[in-house]
């Protein structure tokens, strides 16, 4: 059975993971009450079976009968007006978020197959759904949106409160790809690479050492200068300085297109922000992964 896991920020124990086969649905939200099994700002705990009349077992129903016939209108009048909110039932359980500034209800997640979705059923606030593994990358899930997918193996949805980012984190599946070591199609031209980077060259460990922090968890870190991409070199490229770095840069302009060559007759102005776009593209596409991080060798300390 494939299953999405859910953790609670800051949560580590195997009891405090919740499971979701395809299907069933979770809400989380601000919920006071005891957890199921022990207690904790963010603890899982089932739906309460949905009870008939007033809710309250072993009461008498002493309404006159013209207080009952309204009743049965009051029902009728809602069953044509559209379907009820959906009530928690056999596939549908609760998170609760021990925090003033999450919502009651602040959204859903539901398991389907192989990923899963997030419903933002906040009024006001705006949810981010982050890739730690991405290098930065997310989604933004806007107040009111259902069932948006979320495409990540290993998610974080941030939910912002008042006075600190309330924080779950959802495993999905892994992805299944298609078999890369098929053979090509027959006949015609062999297709052109968007991208022709050769990972044994220069200007690509430049590439990798300009992505690098971002790539360890930072995403809004600093990027590099010259001379510390020259110094962050110097293991597997002792001859590296200033200048080879900068005209390696420059190199990677031209060769991603973000800067026409020199033999072009519009050679362009000058390009700020040369290294935040090479950074930001190369990222984007996956030009430079984690695993190439192992090109630039260990960091020498001090």
């Amino acid at each position: 059975m494939i299953s999405i896991i859910v953790v609670p920020g800051g949560k580590s124990e195997p009891r405090d993971q919740i499971r979701l086969a395809p299907g069933q649905r979770l809400d989380f939200g601000r919920e006071p009450g005891p957890a199921r099994g022990h207690t904790s700002s963010a603890s899982f705990r089932p739906s309460a079976p949905l009870t008939g009349g007033t809710g309250r077992p072993g009461h008498t129903d002493d309404r006159t009968a013209d207080d009952r016939r309204t009743d049965r209108t009051d029902r009728t009048d809602r069953q044509r007006s559209g379907p009820e909110p959906e009530r928690p039932g056999p596939d549908r359980s609760r998170l609760a978020l021990d925090h003033e500034g999450v919502s009651r209800l602040a959204g859903t997640i539901t398991a389907t197959g192989s990923f899963w979705s997030l419903s933002n059923l906040s009024r006001h606030q705006t949810y981010v759904v982050e890739n730690p593994e991405g290098a930065g990358e997310h989604i933004k899930i806007p107040p009111g949106r259902l069932e948006a997918p979320v495409p990540f193996e290993f998610s974080r949805v941030v939910v912002p409160a008042r006075d600190r980012l309330v924080t779950l984190d959802v495993w999905a599946p892994r992805h299944e790809y298609a078999d890369s070591s098929a053979e090509p199609l027959p006949g015609g031209q062999l297709t052109a690479p968007a991208f022709p980077l050769d990972r044994s060259k220069r200007y690509f460990l430049v590439l990798v050492a300009l992505c690098e922090q971002r790539l360890r968890g930072a995403p809004h870190a600093p990027l590099p200068t010259t001379g510390q991409v020259a110094e962050r070199l110097g293991t597997v490229w002792p001859a590296a300085g200033r200048t080879s770095v900068q005209w390696n840069i420059d190199y990677l302009a031209v060769k991603l297109r973000i800067k026409p060559g020199p033999e072009s007759v519009d050679g362009g102005g000058r390009l700020n922000g040369k290294k935040e776009t090479l950074v930001s593209l190369a990222l984007r596409f996956d030009l430079v992964r984690e695993d190439d991080l192992a090109l630039l060798g260990r960091k020498e300390a001090g």
